[in-house]
């Protein structure tokens, strides 16, 4: 096996987010060397990175010239260039995930028609080249409102998805590639991360329960073990299970999805890498999310998925009304309480949604934990001088 711990070996990762940062405590911990490339030299990594390199994920020469000084690729966020990716991979550079899985990742219109493809259940929907046509097919009836405008490429955190109810909703969309998806009345949105080595080892975590803030359509709470039937998630492991096959991937997948309310497993979307779902497990599983995003690029043995105590997870976000310099009122009163765990991202600035950290609380009970999350949520505040 090649010595990845205090050797010359040189992780490289596209990204230097909040996922690289909480990436690196692992890749400190076992001293793996490693060399972090984004656009903004005030991003969360740079300062505590080995190496770090400032340049445009998207741009070509910059992403193929970053991956000529590393031993291994890996991302901590899907936007990034692939060409330079498939061209590294073809000289020989080991990439995770690999490019091509990437590519269909990447936008959502290839992701859907590649579930259909392999028999994964998802949401039926429509692919258009631009909102024209979109607008066409709902003057010729093909389409009926109400349905859920996804943006084909660049959504993120609630950003790049809208239901749609009438026309006037249409006009503040942007024009470019898009998909127009069946509204499902869901029960539940779920998500599975699954851990796949090159050797083919793979595990799933828990299945988790996401609610959302209705607003913002951004993840408020994360909920572990989901409270939902053992057959219910039997079957969503199951499902997550069937995407990664399909994909052959390596590294990391979450697999976001729809309970309906007849109990079916609906993929929504998935991300290849460490994901805001999996925050929870730093402090309440056996192996994080992080440590086993490094294990299975690097071909290590998967370390065990199960929880030792019930967590739940509170995203911290600009709160509406403040830009500027952050300031986190009230942290003091939420440290105080038995299991709560708070992680700042390194983001000076603020601004409304912004994700600035997240909270972890832990407890035997998951009714007590759904509790005090409540009680984190009310207390603390994301604000500006």
């Amino acid at each position: 096996m090649k010595n990845y711990f205090s050797s010359h070996f040189r992780l490289g990762v596209l990204g230097g987010g909040q996922l690289g940062r909480m990436l690196l405590t692992e890749t400190q911990k076992l001293d793996i060397y490693t060399v972090i490339l984004d656009k903004s030299e005030d991003a969360p990594c740079a300062q505590i990175c080995n190496e770090f390199h400032q340049g445009d994920l998207l741009d070509y020469d910059t992403v193929y010239n970053f991956g000529k000084k590393v031993d291994l690729l890996t991302i901590e966020i899907e936007n990034v260039n692939i060409d330079a990716l498939d061209k590294l991979e073809s000289e020989g550079l080991a990439v995770y995930p690999k490019p091509k899985d990437l590519r269909i990742i990447q936008n959502k219109a290839l992701q859907k028609k590649f579930y259909m493809e392999h028999q994964i259940p998802t949401a039926d929907f429509f692919h258009y080249a631009y909102l024209e046509e979109l607008k066409h097919a709902i003057e010729n009836g093909i389409i009926e409102f109400p349905f859920v405008w996804k943006s084909a490429r660049f959504g993120y955190d609630g950003n790049g998805v809208k239901i749609v109810k009438s026309s006037n909703d249409l006009e503040s969309l942007p024009t470019s590639e898009c998909i127009a998806e069946k509204l499902i009345p869901f029960e539940n949105e779920l998500a599975v991360i699954v851990a796949r080595n090159q050797s083919g080892e793979v595990k799933t975590y828990p299945v988790v329960e996401m609610e959302f803030h209705p607003e913002a359509n951004q993840v408020e709470y994360v909920i572990c073990p989901a409270r939902i039937d053992d057959e219910v998630a039997k079957k969503a492991r199951e499902v997550a299970l069937k995407v990664a096959s399909a994909f052959d991937f390596v590294g990391l997948l979450a697999v976001e999805m729809f309970q309906t309310k007849d109990n079916e497993i609906l993929v929504n979307e998935v991300a290849p890498r460490t994901h805001n779902s999996g925050h929870y497990s730093i402090e309440a599983s056996y192996t994080s999310q992080f440590e086993q995003h490094v294990r299975s690029i690097l071909d290590l043995p998967l370390g065990n998925t199960d929880s030792k105590v019930a967590g739940i997870m509170v995203n911290l976000v600009g709160a509406e009304g403040y830009t500027g310099d952050v300031v986190y009122e009230n942290i003091e009163e939420i440290i105080r309480i038995d299991g709560v765990t708070p992680h700042i991202y390194g983001k000076k600035m603020t601004k409304p949604f912004r994700k600035m950290g997240h909270v972890t609380i832990v407890n035997k009970d998951i009714a007590k934990a759904r509790e005090i999350a409540q009680k984190v949520k009310e207390t603390i505040k994301v604000i500006s001088k």
